[in-house]
């Protein structure tokens, strides 16, 4: 059997604001700082015998003091890339530099486009059209759509044309054909990282989202660690939403999940029986339903849940297996507004075969912990030769024992 490794991202648990955080209007936001400063009571063993509250340079440094023996590397991140959404962290993680941000509406979408959408979709009109979070945009329109049919159209502050409609009125396909409609106008000027389908049921006095999403990526370029370990017959199995963000360039298999526990033993699932090559799972959840939500208690019983899975996980790892934990941007569930905010990620990484307790200090760019995932499951492959694309450089030598 060959090598593994499980690259988990908790979506959106940043570690503390970047040096240009002002410029991106998040000054002082700390998603993990805040939630242990808020939460006293959380237990997080699991992570702080990885190392967690070892890392450097965040407020939460020491804030365990139970744990005495760490035998996890951990560092932090900058982000090398100009924005803070799932897209460009993603992509940086991989390899890929976006030196220009995805295009941002913050005053809606322009008619023309709207005017375009109607024509091509058929949809007879629609509702929205501005920036918004996403429960209280169906809350407004939800009564009218019920009716109409009339799909509801928003943005945030990330680079994304989000589409809600009921599966019961609308059905789940005509979304999605919808979404696939967007997608293939949204290029070049108007490129959008990501059109978002997000189906609901229910009523005005009782709706939920459900777990039916569905994320219509741009196509990354293929100079990135995906393709390499493809093109070098590694499987690269993906779990949760991981697919639809590169368009599913590179993945061998995707695997959809409802939430972040179903993520959780579905990525168990494939330590059981994967036999060699990259599982690289997203938890959607913290972002997408504590995060943007700002549920503090949310939150915190998201990664106390997700702690007590690592624990009873880690001794199901081979010996020769690397399991990689980071995030992807920041969401402060303490912080203004309900939009990401640009921190720092923290990196935690564990393998019984490599270092212990070992500081990997402040990474330039999320595409080191990529660029190291290449070379431990390629066995050398060289990622920063100068006429190389991808951005990146491997820390593995730092983690052999």
């Amino acid at each position: 059997m060959g090598r593994r490794v499980f690259w988990i991202v908790l979506d959106s648990v940043g570690a503390g604001e970047m040096p240009d955080a002002k410029q991106f209007g998040d000054e002082g936001a700390d998603t993990l700082g805040h939630i242990i400063a808020s939460c006293p009571d959380m237990k997080l063993p699991n992570m702080c015998k990885l190392g967690l509250h070892k890392i450097n340079g965040t407020s939460f440094k020491n804030y365990n003091k139970d744990v005495h023996e760490v035998i996890g590397c951990y560092g932090k991140s900058r982000e090398l890339s100009n924005g803070k959404d799932t897209t460009t962290g993603h992509w940086e993680m991989i390899g890929i530099h976006t030196a220009n941000p995805f295009p941002t509406f913050p005053n809606g979408f322009p008619q023309d486009l709207i005017d375009e959408f109607i024509e091509k979709t058929g949809c007879g009109a629609i509702y929205g059209n501005k920036v918004a979070s996403g429960i209280p945009i169906i809350e407004e329109y939800i009564e009218e759509h019920l009716k109409t049919g009339y799909p509801i159209v928003y943005t945030s502050a990330d680079s994304v044309f989000q589409i809600a409609a009921s599966e019961e009125k609308v059905g789940l396909n005509r979304l999605y054909e919808m979404c696939q409609i967007a997608r293939d106008m949204l290029q070049g000027e108007r490129g959008v990282g990501r059109v978002i389908a997000r189906p609901f049921v229910g009523t005005k006095d009782h709706f939920e989202r459900t777990s039916n999403r569905k994320d219509y990526a741009l196509e990354p370029t293929h100079d990135n660690i995906l393709c390499k370990l493809q093109d070098a017959g590694i499987p690269v199995v993906a779990i949760g939403k991981i697919s639809d963000i590169f368009h599913h360039v590179g993945i061998s298999q995707a695997i959809h999940t409802d939430n972040n526990e179903d993520g959780m033993v579905k990525t168990t699932n494939q330590i059981r029986t994967l036999e060699q090559g990259l599982c690289f799972t997203n938890l959607v959840d913290f972002d997408m339903k504590y995060g943007h939500r700002r549920d503090l208690q949310g939150y915190k019983n998201g990664l106390e849940a997700f702690d007590q899975w690592l624990g009873k996980n880690l001794p199901l790892l081979r010996p020769d297996d690397l399991l990689v934990i980071n995030a992807d941007h920041g969401c402060d569930p303490t912080f203004k507004g309900s939009d990401h905010t640009r921190e720092y990620i923290p990196i935690l990484i564990y393998g019984k075969n490599i270092k212990k307790s070992f500081d990997l200090g402040i990474r330039e760019t999320f595409g080191d912990i990529g660029a190291t995932i290449l070379e431990y499951l390629t066995e050398g492959v060289v990622t920063n030769e100068p006429d190389n694309k991808i951005i990146g450089k491997s820390f593995w030598n730092l983690l052999r024992d």
